[in-house]
């Protein structure tokens, strides 16, 4: 029985494997991407092109401690259980029995008989066509594509503290910004009031002064309840429950540059640099398996039940016989009104539909890249023209000031000139942080995360 049992073992371990076999798409990408990359670095860490520690911290808590990081390491942990049980299948099962009886003459002289029994049940499903193998297969393509997702919900961790942060420093800026522009307006509005009670203005003019004033003020409610509102993402994203306290505290600084990043590279590099694309790759090999696991339903099944069995007249004696046995049954299958052909041909389409899939995706991370470079240049010159026009700003506020005090220009001129200083500086806050945010967006869309992807074999 062990000589059969090896055999039969060794047989279904090299027997044919039906349905189709995953052969990699051969998709079209563009040569080289039509916006040039603004700069060319090293694959790292990329937020410590910021140079901004607290940013550096804040990644480094998300990706240990993001509820949804640590939701796809569960996952991850679960798949890799599944591919455990898949390969269990192809290997035979032994359980073990035991059962006892004890009988009593009620006509006779009543007299009681004890018996028992035990041994072991060893049952064998031979994977005579490779449905067991490919479903091994499709539990491996989806512990791979586990792993893919996980290390992309790292990539957008990362790059979502990243933008959230860049954000609320984009506050601070602002809300920094908005001090100087009250203490700017307010000047304004005391040399109105001076002028005023010379009697060489009017008091409409200092209602104008102070009417801007306000305006300017009514500002700040709104950037608070903003900047608490970023502030308790942060705190959510790094796994902390939002409770007032600061995670990042109040800062008057500018908004953090990038420094150095990686090269765009060329588009075909994305199909093993993005997490999402190697995922969407390893859920193509896994439908495509399945699609052999529901051929292998067509053809026959072999399954060998067996058992060994040991009867006890008394307990404590020695077995008095001794059973082996050992069958064969064949499932051949004849009439299912097309069910498991119709089963087939589900599983072909749902794989269709996942290399539909694929390549869905690798369309949408071209666009993403093409809009980020495209961002990062649009973003690179409005900050340079809008340095300009602060500068000019200032110099037009400054001389229409002078000239208002020597009552050579109207305070309309001067709340005017005001009004565009306030403008432009605000306009070049914006540009900084939107500058700073489209070189996250770049790294997100070349797949840029904390650490390599994985090489996985199916």
């Amino acid at each position: 029985m062990k000589r059969s049992l090896s055999i039969l073992l060794a047989a279904s371990l090299s027997a044919c494997v039906v349905g189709p076999d995953t052969t990699p798409p051969e998709l079209e990408t563009p040569r080289a991407f039509a916006t040039p990359a603004p700069f060319d670095g090293e694959e790292r860490d990329w937020w410590l092109g910021f140079g901004d520690e607290t940013l550096d911290g804040l990644i480094q808590d998300a990706l240990r401690d993001n509820l949804d990081v640590r939701i796809a390491q569960a996952r991850l942990a679960e798949a890799a259980a599944l591919v455990r049980a898949e390969r269990s299948d192809l290997l035979p099962t032994i359980d073990g029995f035991a059962d006892g009886t004890i009988s009593t003459d009620l006509e006779g002289d009543g007299g009681t008989q004890e018996s028992a029994a035990g041994g072991l049940a060893m049952s064998f499903v031979p994977d005579l066509f490779g449905g067991r193998r490919r479903e091994l297969e499709a539990a491996r393509a989806l512990l791979a594509a586990t792993e893919f997702d996980r290390a992309d919900l790292r990539r957008l961790t990362a790059s979502s503290v990243a933008s959230t942060y860049l954000e609320l420093r984009r506050i601070d800026a602002r809300l920094a910004l908005l001090e100087t522009s009250l203490d700017l307006q307010n000047r304004t509005l005391e040399i109105v009031r001076l002028r005023a009670e010379a009697g060489l203005a009017a008091d409409l003019d200092v209602q104008r002064a102070l009417a801007d004033l306000a305006q300017t003020r009514a500002q700040r409610g709104p950037l608070v309840t903003a900047r608490a509102d970023a502030d308790n993402a942060l705190a959510v994203l790094t796994g902390r429950q939002p409770t007032g306290e600061l995670v990042v505290p109040l800062e008057g600084g500018p908004v953090p540059i990038y420094a150095d990043g990686p090269d765009a590279g060329v588009p075909a590099e994305l199909l093993r640099r993005r997490p999402d694309l190697r995922a969407a790759e390893a859920d193509l090999v896994r439908a495509t398996a399945l699609v052999g696991a529901e051929v292998s339903d067509l053809y026959p099944s072999l399954s060998l039940p067996g058992r060994i069995t040991a009867d006890i007249e008394t307990p404590g004696a020695l077995a008095r016989q001794t059973v082996a046995s050992l069958s064969a049954v064949i499932d051949v299958p004849l009439f299912d009104f097309g069910r498991r052909r119709a089963e087939v041909r589900a599983a072909e389409a749902r794989a269709q539909a996942t290399l539909l899939t694929y390549e869905r995706t690798l369309l949408s991370a071209l666009r993403e890249v093409e809009t980020a470079l495209v961002s990062i240049r649009s973003a690179e010159d409005r900050r340079a023209d809008l340095a300009i026009a602060v500068d000019a700003s200032e110099q037009a506020f400054s001389q229409l000031q002078a000239l208002y005090t020597e009552g050579l220009a109207s305070l309309i001129e001067v709340l005017d000139a005001q009004r565009q200083l306030i403008s432009s500086r605000e306009a070049f806050v914006n540009s900084e942080a939107e500058l700073a945010l489209s070189a996250v967006a770049l790294y997100r869309a070349l797949g840029v995360s904390s650490g390599p992807v994985a090489e996985v074999r199916y």
